[in-house]
């Protein structure tokens, strides 16, 4: 009966597992992007704020061979190797994370870009030439 008992208690240790990795309510984030940058890998500096209670400072987004990614804040080891000081627990809660910071910074990018669009006059304009009338 002791099997039995185990084999019972296995689905059930299962199920509080998964219920354990489940946020219990969902995350809001608020990301602020300070910085951008056009040259080297680094693309900008961001702040995130967790449902208004938690807030984590010096997260970057990077440019690397495979495109654009979330570095959080870290520190180096006495060995050489770099440790993030914070970062999410879950394959899921950091694919979430990641989400919300480059969408914030893609969408920033995009008004940065179309705001220079509006601001730059026409290059007739910029060399005191008026446009050809027909």
């Amino acid at each position: 009966m002791a099997k039995s008992q185990t084999k019972a208690a296995g689905p059930a240790q299962t199920e509080s597992a998964t219920e354990q990795t489940a946020p219990a309510y969902p995350m809001k984030y608020d990301v602020k992007i300070n910085s951008f940058r056009a040259e080297g890998s680094l693309r900008a500096n961001a702040s995130v704020n967790i449902n208004d209670a938690f807030a984590i400072r010096g997260v970057k987004v990077m440019e690397g061979s495979s495109g654009l990614f979330v570095s959080m804040p870290s520190y180096k080891a006495g060995n050489g190797e770099y440790k993030d000081i914070c970062f999410p627990c879950t394959k899921e809660s950091r694919i979430e994370f990641d989400k919300a910071v480059l969408g914030k910074y893609q969408h920033q990018l995009s008004q940065l870009q179309s705001q220079r669009q509006e601001a730059a006059p026409f290059p007739e304009q910029a060399q005191g030439m008026s446009a050809p009338t027909m």
